[in-house]
């Protein structure tokens, strides 16, 4: 009689698309979140403890404590996500847990947005949506709402990733110039398809940009790399975009630069304190804020899902997890 393996048991810990959530009931022995209530520390420590793969999201902190709970059955975590600094990968590690996540399915909606909070914060776009709505707008006027042209600006790339380089293809094709600074310099055929302009120093590139993208990983070096300084290289007209993560710049020091018009602006779709959204920021006019929805369409959302099944999959089978991610690596 032939030996029926067993299905891993999966704890997902939010709410994912139907179809997504529907295979994993098909293949693994899945423990879903239908309320998509977020989990606490004390679930989390529970999730571990129980399961032999953990499904978490960007919302989840999964820090040396959660880990140190964890039973001896848990030996996949299975990120829904690019990003894993919310995973601490060193503790992971030591506890022989493997850590995979969805690299490259987000990186067209994500610089698809990054050019929306392009277009939208120098054209004041969500202060006419707001003037409208409010029913003070007394028609067509001269010097009504006048914001600034993008076509022959140039754009600062601070990380030129997959998602960089997808924003600065998208950059061209709207007049823009593109510039950028780089961990390290990206191989000169990209540099020559892009026509891009590499910047060993940041703080050079910052002073000389009309329009910055934050497009870079959140790691321990770049944690306020937009600090207080860099901040004060921008020209008074520049706009900041962060599509990445919001800690990476310090929002206390851009909010004085917007407040004061030292800036030109800002297009924000992460925060320092996600969910908490600094209420300081809230008060200005001269910011864009949409609520870190970078990756938020169906065919993105279930090509992550997708991802997932596969690592948990290939890893269960005792083949290679195809994103594993590998510590001090970043992707």
């Amino acid at each position: 009689m032939a030996v029926i393996a067993r299905k891993p048991n999966v704890v997902v810990t939010r709410k994912l698309p139907d179809a997504v959530e529907t295979r994993m009931m098909e293949l693994f022995q899945a423990r879903l979140n239908t309320g998509d209530q977020r989990f606490g520390a004390a679930e989390l420590r529970r999730a571990v403890a129980e399961a032999d793969v953990l499904v978490p999201t960007v919302t989840d902190t999964i820090d040396a404590d959660v880990i140190a709970a964890a039973g001896a059955m848990l030996k996949l975590i299975a990120n829904f996500g690019t990003g894993i600094d919310h995973i601490d990968l060193a503790a992971a590690e030591a506890r022989g847990i493997t850590v995979t996540n969805t690299p490259g399915v987000l990186t067209e909606d994500t610089a698809d947005l990054a050019l929306a909070l392009m277009l939208a914060t120098p054209r004041r776009i969500t202060e006419g949506e707001r003037l409208l709505r409010s029913g003070e707008w007394q028609g067509w006027a001269p010097t009504l709402l006048l914001g600034h042209r993008i076509a022959g600006q140039r754009l600062g790339i601070l990380g030129m990733g997959r998602i960089g380089q997808a924003v600065a293809r998208r950059a061209r094709g709207f007049g823009l110039s593109i510039h950028y600074h780089n961990r390290k310099r990206v191989p000169e055929e990209i540099e020559q398809e892009l026509e891009a302009t590499y910047w060993e120093e940041l703080d050079q590139m910052l002073a000389h940009m009309d329009i910055v993208s934050v497009n870079c990983p959140l790691t321990t070096e770049t944690h306020h790399m937009l600090n207080a300084e860099r901040l004060g290289t921008l020209q008074p007209h520049a706009v900041i975009i962060n599509t990445a993560r919001g800690e990476i710049i310090d929002e206390n020091a851009l909010y004085d630069l917007l407040k004061t018009h030292s800036i030109g602006g800002a297009g924000l779709d992460v925060f320092e304190n996600a969910p908490q959204v600094n209420p300081r920021l809230l008060t200005l006019d001269n910011v864009v804020l949409t609520p870190h929805i970078g990756s938020a369409t169906h065919a993105g959302r279930i090509a992550m899902g997708e991802k997932v099944i596969i690592n948990i999959k290939s890893f269960w089978d005792n083949n290679p997890a195809p994103d594993r991610v590998i510590v001090g690596v970043t992707t």
